[in-house]
């Protein structure tokens, strides 16, 4: 039992010290839920939802309910002499407490399209920005799948960097044993340590730029900077995608989220100029009260009771003259519009250049990935054949620093150019105003 016990403790304290490495999926759902950005847009949406209930409640019946209690200064009773009376006759004693409650009921009938448009445009808004929320979504999504591949290159990068530094320091031991041995001068020797501490120097700067990249990545997903984070290093699985650009841009023009949004933004301005030109039309509303009052007004004599009466109107309003108010707020709501409208305009002109650059991007990037794969292959049969003739005193150092050197911007280039394809496919869906999460 002792020993299964502390197998038990060995295995759960290997468990805790296994930093788990977020693939790329995991990095999003993570960024997604805490991106501070995308928690404010949906707090407009929450917003919008509510100016949407606001107008609809607009059209539907209004219950008021008013009280109020007044203590009046006191007075003579109300008489009257007549010819026949010695005495004045008192008619009523004075009531100083008055009691006044009202239910009040009103319905707007019609208002000239005024309510019903607002709560059009309430509706029109709600929906651009519940479109605006998936489009900050899908910038958020972007951004860290930019942020999770500049750290793989990163980490990359300083593994190739050391893979080199590696090759380095086995070529100056075999270099120093040359040199013991009268095969190699102190001068080849010199130059081999000299591109050595280069390498190093290259080793730091790609440590720096490591740890750069990790907390922009922690950053984008939302945990501390300070935070370790891994990846998997899962090498990109590189396939050329067939586009045509013509037809993307009929796609992007019909899926980017910032058109669509605009386009419920119009209509609402739309909805606006109508609710706006409401001062055209008469404003006619139904009301009806009930008062329970002490006294009743309506009650002659007057009685130190309580008396319930009610009435029931039909109410118009109609502004025939005010001073050019309402047509200056028509030409407001116009003038928003035709902003919009070229908002609109404009959006669309950077949509296609977005398209057509992201669209000549994916092609040189999977262009450059052949390229440096042909590269990396030639470097790496250079380097090969050259430390083999450098192990036989067959060529110098300089020469065999330089397949090295050669076969280390191969190998970053190669890296970079995989990642970049990467990215580019990334903006270029973003482009088309496809999902990236």
């Amino acid at each position: 039992m002792k020993n299964l016990i502390i197998l038990f403790l060995l295995i759960v304290v290997s468990i805790n010290g296994q930093s788990k490495k977020l693939s790329l999926n995991e990095s999003l759902e993570i960024g997604l839920k805490n991106s501070k950005d995308i928690k404010i847009a949906k707090s407009v949406v929450k917003q919008s939802d509510y100016e949407q209930k606001e107008y609809s409640g607009y059209l539907l019946p209004k219950l008021s309910f008013g009280a109020s209690y007044s203590r009046l200064s006191k007075v003579d009773p109300f008489q009257i002499t007549m010819p026949f009376s010695p005495n004045p006759i008192k008619i009523q004693d004075a009531i100083l407490n008055n009691y006044n409650l009202k239910l009040n009921l009103q319905q707007p009938l019609f208002t000239g399209f005024k309510l019903s448009s607002l709560k059009e445009s309430a509706e029109n808004k709600y929906t651009a920005n519940e479109l605006e929320l998936e489009n900050e979504k899908n910038k958020t999504a972007f951004n860290i799948i930019t942020a999770y591949y500049n750290y793989f290159k990163s980490i990359k990068v300083l593994q190739i960097v050391t893979e080199n530094s590696e090759r380095l320091k086995q070529h100056l031991e075999d270099t120093k044993i040359f040199v013991e041995n009268g095969l190699a001068t102190t001068n080849d020797l010199l130059k081999i340590e000299v591109r050595y501490n280069n390498n190093e120097l290259l080793k730091i700067n790609a440590a720096n730029n490591l740890e750069l990249a990790k907390t922009q990545f922690n950053k984008t997903i939302g945990v501390e900077l300070n935070e370790t984070t891994e990846i998997e290093l899962i090498e990109p699985n590189v396939n050329e995608i067939k586009t045509d650009y013509n037809t993307d841009l009929t796609i992007a023009f019909a899926e980017r989220l910032e058109l669509k949004s605009l386009l419920y933004r119009l209509q609402s301005a739309n909805n606006l100029i109508t609710a706006s030109k409401s001062f055209l039309y008469p404003n006619i509303y139904l009301t009806g009260n009930v008062y329970y009052n002490k006294p009743n007004q309506r009650e002659m004599p007057l009685k130190d009771e309580f008396k319930d009466t009610w009435d029931i109107s039909l109410v118009l309003n109609w502004e025939l003259w005010d001073w050019d108010v309402n047509s200056s707020k028509v030409e407001q709501t116009t003038e928003v519009k035709n902003q919009l409208e070229t908002k609109y305009q404009q959006l669309k002109e950077s949509v296609e250049q977005e398209v057509y650059s992201n669209y000549l991007k994916v092609i040189s990037e999977y262009n450059k990935i052949k390229v440096s794969k042909l590269m990396l292959r030639s470097s790496e049969e250079n380097y090969r054949i050259s430390k083999e003739k450098y192990n036989n005193q067959l060529l110098t150092s300089s020469d065999l620093i330089d397949a090295e050197t050669n076969l280390l911007d191969s190998q970053i280039s190669l890296t970079n150019s995989l990642i970049d394809y990467e990215l580019a496919v990334a903006a270029y869906t973003k482009s088309l105003g496809k999902k990236l999460y």
